[in-house]
Order: structure tokens, then sequence, then C-alpha cells
């Protein structure tokens, strides 16, 4: 018997189908590092909005999100103005929350500064990498807007900084490793 085969996936996935969308995030972006500061910075926007959701309904809207948020480009959700912030309370293809709208707009411009005084997002979470996770969750409240400390954990867990996305003996857990 294979190493693979050994293994058994998490149990929240381990008798999905390979289409279905738990499954596909779980093997291929759950637990995976990001570098690229405004992946990151979608990832954050993700986390928030699905406060109070469920996460397939965040799975299901992705995309839209993307197109929504100017492909998660950090620099163009800082600059929103009113106007943006109706389009996307108007759009239906994500979630029209404008408490969530507003920290995206407001994150982004406190990731500005930490790209500003860091280097970049990336550099910044992985210089913090150490922290447990309730001094993650005193930083996240600090700096950003909407980060309790459910939404920060989960960021932290599925950008990969934090552990925990997958068991030891799931599969993935070794191809992220």
């Amino acid at each position: 018997m294979d190493q693979e085969s050994s293994q058994m996936y998490c149990d929240y996935v381990a008798n999905l189908d390979i289409n279905n969308l738990h499954k596909i995030y779980h093997d291929k972006q759950y637990g995976f590092p990001i570098k690229d500061d405004n992946e990151l910075f979608g990832r954050l926007i993700l986390e928030i909005n699905q406060a109070g959701l469920s996460w397939i309904t965040i799975l299901k809207k992705q995309n839209n999100f993307r197109n929504a948020y100017s492909g998660f480009k950090i620099q163009k959700i800082a600059e929103y103005v009113e106007k943006d912030i109706q389009n996307l309370l108007n759009d239906p293809g994500i979630i029209r929350n404008r408490l969530k709208i507003n920290a995206a707009i407001y994150n982004a411009q406190q990731v500005i500064w930490i790209q500003r005084e860091f280097g970049s997002f990336s550099l910044w979470l992985e210089n913090n990498r150490f922290r447990k996770l309730d001094d993650w969750v005193i930083l996240f409240k600090k700096i950003f807007k909407f980060t309790g400390k459910e939404i920060t954990k989960e960021f932290l867990i599925s950008t990969g900084i934090l552990e925990g996305a997958h068991t030891r003996n799931c599969p993935i857990f070794y191809k992220i490793k």
C-alpha cells in the first residue's frame, strides 16, 4: 500500500465527491501558503464575508467576489468611493452587507500602510508567524475591522500561517509540507 492510499482525508471531506466545492477547496487552497498580497487580501475578504454564513455560500460566490472587488487589487479597493460601495451593494453575486464592504475598503487601506511599513502584507504575516492565536486576534483587532477570533483564525489557517488546516494523516497535509 503506498503512502497516499494509507492516509485518510480530513473528516469533513473524506466522503465527498472530487467535484464537490468543499473537496476542491480542501485539496487545492485550504492551508496552502499564499505569498501574493492581493491574493492574501482576497482571502481576508472571503473570510470576513463568511461571518454568519456557510463556507459553501462563499465558495459558490468566490469568482463573483474576485470580479466585484477589482480582482482583489488592494490599491483599487482602498480607493473605493460611495459609487463603488453602491455597485457592491447592488451586486447579487456577492454578500451585500455594508459593514463587510466598508471593512474591506478600510482593511485595504490598512494593508497599504502595512506594505509601506514592512514591505508587504505577506512579509508582515511571516514576521509575526510565531504568535499564538490570541495574540494574532489582538493584533488583527487593532489593525483591521470585522476580524474577530474566528475570522482571524480561519484566515491564518487557510493561508498556511497557522497549522491546523489538515490532519496529519491527510495526504494534503504532506502535499503542503
